[in-house]
């Protein structure tokens, strides 16, 4: 397996993962305020149907990912994120689809236990045709650019900076920060369980395009089936 190559001598990495972990610190603290807020307000279903939600979502995913984008400056960008081809895409295309079906398989089970999607309140009131433009932008923003930009900040510099305490409490830590970051108090082992699974896949392939791609597709079949489902 490869594993990320730096001095783990340089000062600058602890002063990297110490902004890392105020800008995860800071994230959880918005997840938990916005899905406080979230609560009270009664249109939440409808959220995915309004321009305000997609435009937002693009417009904050973007600047987390400009966050991370700064936060490793001066690093290897490409060693740091694992932007690099699976050490073997046999191996890397067997471990997505088995995680792929496993996430659904343990978030459905979790899911009927403890009712994350009800807690988060962002599944949609069906079909509603006419607004479709609307629900093509907020698609962009939960399957594109929100899973770009979280795996860009857990599993890819999280990953990278924790890696040098061991593989297993990298994919352990940024599993919970990715859990806590949601803001959801039931949906922590839903989450936990996604995220370490994640994790894994970029540990096990030493890339982070399978994560990448195993993320868009959950949240795109995801939002899929509850508006037809």
């Amino acid at each position: 397996m490869n594993e990320p190559s730096y001095d783990r001598a340089r000062p600058e990495l602890g002063r990297k993962l110490f902004a890392w972990w105020v800008l995860v610190g800071t994230l959880i603290l918005i997840g938990f305020l916005s899905a406080s807020a979230a609560d009270e307000d009664a249109d939440r279903q409808d959220a995915v149907y309004q321009y305000e939600f997609g435009a937002g979502g693009l417009i904050v995913y973007g600047l987390l990912i400009g966050i991370v984008l700064l936060i490793a400056r001066g690093l290897d960008l490409r060693e740091t994120f694992a932007l690099r081809r699976p050490t073997s895409w046999a191996r890397a295309g067997g471990l997505t689809f088995g995680l792929l079906v496993a996430v659904f398989i343990v978030g459905a089970i979790l899911e009927a236990i403890f009712h994350a999607g009800e807690e988060q309140g962002l599944d949609p009131a069906g079909w509603q045709p006419d607004r479709a433009g609307a629900l093509v932008l907020s698609f962009l923003a939960i399957a594109v650019a929100a899973p770009l930009a979280e795996e860009l900040t857990f599993r890819g510099l999280g990953y990278y900076l924790l890696s040098q305490f061991g593989a297993w409490a990298a994919i352990a830590i940024t599993g919970l920060a990715f859990a806590l970051a949601h803001g959801l108090i039931v949906g922590i082992p839903v989450f936990f369980v996604i995220g370490a699974g994640l994790a894994f896949l970029r540990y096990r392939t030493a890339s982070l395009y399978p994560p990448i791609l195993v993320h868009m597709a959950f949240n795109g079949l995801q939002l899929v089936i509850g508006v037809f489902g």
